[in-house]
């Protein structure tokens, strides 16, 4: 029998960040004006003494405070817990709290706010970031200014706004851009910032169970390729088949599998994660693809390829490749036939780019040592805490029945239950970094030594 989670009454936030001219004034206006039958608290940061951001905002019903003594990351740990402190002694006039910064500031001391103090804890809690991008003029900031990574880096949700004013072709490079500083996000594209309210409120992004239940794929960990499948192989010389697609290369790993399903399609892709860590050559027909701990790169160009794989032994193998075979139509034939794959996946990409902020998913199976995964955690935050936007996570735990939920802000860090696992669901763990130079192996390697083996 599982036990209903109590209900959680309290009230949620969202806080809205963006650089200067974003459109978070109009995002507000839209929020406030529609009829969305929630009562709206709203607190305004200007950056100046003389605030006006009152004034551009619709009068409306909804309470307004204005912060105008300078940037709320500044000032968030006394000015923004007095106003949340006055605003809950009139708890009855509004159910929902948007807190809009400055342009210039970092929304990370925001979202400390609400896991440093304890009171505000016990009766607010923080619903999401919510981040506005202006497609047609953060390209002039995204790479030298710190604080538009940071809003990039921290947002559960992306509005890529004023899409009317940017060419297709520059608006896909653009959110591809935006989806490698920051994975999880959910990015939406929009003009005039015109976008319904529960696209914005109520997202779960600080709730990771609320989140999951949203998206599932929300904590999915992103891999060095986009599609994985088990092949059943005899001994010989086979023929892999490739046309032309988007790129004039595609990387690809075989590797030995130990049975046809779920379980062993993982335990082949944890293997060629590793695979696709080492150094690779261009391997250029007629060399075999043989299994092993080999990552070949073959060339496609402008004509259809044929490669050979050399398999010594009758088995099931791994086969994982950068891109979705249906791009290229790669096959692998036996006597002219298509091998059909026992069973196949989709996976999210983790492609290689030199941007200093981006994300690392990590999955693991097995349970942690709490004690370990604790001492791992508090040594990781205090020596790059500050590098480390955002960490969140859904982890095993040795002996424990239930799910703990992780949640990092820089250095600071909470565990706390979640959902019970069921009684035939596989074990394992999911954590997210978010951040400027992360190091994969190094965070996957310090995660696995925390594993109660």
């Amino acid at each position: 029998m599982t036990t209903a989670k109590p209900a959680d009454h309290r009230v949620p936030v969202t806080i809205l960040t963006g650089f200067l001219g974003s459109g978070k004034t109009t995002l507000l206006n839209r929020i406030l004006s529609e009829e969305h039958g929630k009562r709206i608290a709203v607190i305004e940061n200007e950056f100046g003494e003389v605030g006006i951001d009152q004034d551009l905002v619709i009068r409306s019903d909804e309470e307004i405070f204005e912060m105008n003594n300078g940037c709320i990351c500044c000032t968030v740990r006394g000015d923004l817990i007095r106003i949340l402190g006055n605003l809950m002694k009139r708890r009855d006039k509004f159910d929902y709290v948007l807190i809009e910064t400055t342009g210039m500031a970092d929304p990370g001391p925001v979202a400390q706010t609400f896991s440093m103090d304890d009171e505000m804890a016990e009766s607010l809690r923080l619903d999401g970031v919510v981040t506005l991008v202006d497609a047609c003029h953060v390209i002039q900031h995204i790479d030298d200014s710190e604080e538009v990574q940071k809003q990039i880096a921290f947002a559960d949700v992306v509005l890529l706004n004023k899409t009317d004013l940017v060419k297709p072709e520059a608006l896909d490079a653009l959110e591809a851009h935006l989806r490698r500083m920051n994975a999880q996000a959910a990015i939406h594209r929009t003009v005039q910032a015109d976008l319904p309210v529960d696209k914005v409120l109520h997202v779960g992004g600080f709730n990771i169970d609320r989140a999951l239940e949203l998206d599932p794929k929300f904590l999915e960990p992103e891999y060095p390729f986009e599609w994985g499948g088990l092949l059943e192989l005899p001994a010989g010389t086979h023929a892999l088949t490739m046309e032309p697609g988007p790129d004039p290369a595609i990387q690809l790993a075989l590797v030995s599998a130990e049975g046809s399903d779920a379980a062993a399609l993982a335990a082949a892709r944890e293997q060629a994660v590793l695979v696709y860590g080492r150094r690779h050559e261009i391997v250029a027909a007629p060399v075999a693809i043989q299994p092993g701990h080999d990552l070949y790169e073959l060339e496609v160009g402008g004509m259809q390829r044929r490669y050979t794989l050399q398999i010594d032994e009758s088995g099931i193998y791994g086969l994982f490749t950068q891109h979705h075979p249906d791009e290229f139509n790669l096959k692998v034939r036996i006597g002219g036939a298509a091998v059909t794959p026992l069973i196949q996946a989709e996976y999210k990409p983790d492609h290689e780019h030199d941007d200093e902020v981006s994300s690392v998913g990590i999955r693991l199976a097995g349970a942690f040592s709490m004690p370990r995964l604790q001492r791992w955690i508090q040594n990781l935050l205090a020596t790059q805490g500050p590098d480390i936007f955002r960490s969140k996570g859904v982890l095993s735990v040795r002996e424990l029945p239930h799910r703990i939920v992780f949640q990092g802000v820089h250095m600071l860090f909470t565990f706390r239950p979640g959902r019970p696992w069921g009684m035939e669901e596989e074990r394992e763990s999911t954590m997210v970094f978010i951040g400027r130079n992360l190091d994969r192996r190094a965070l996957t390697d310090g995660l696995h030594a925390c594993l109660d083996l």
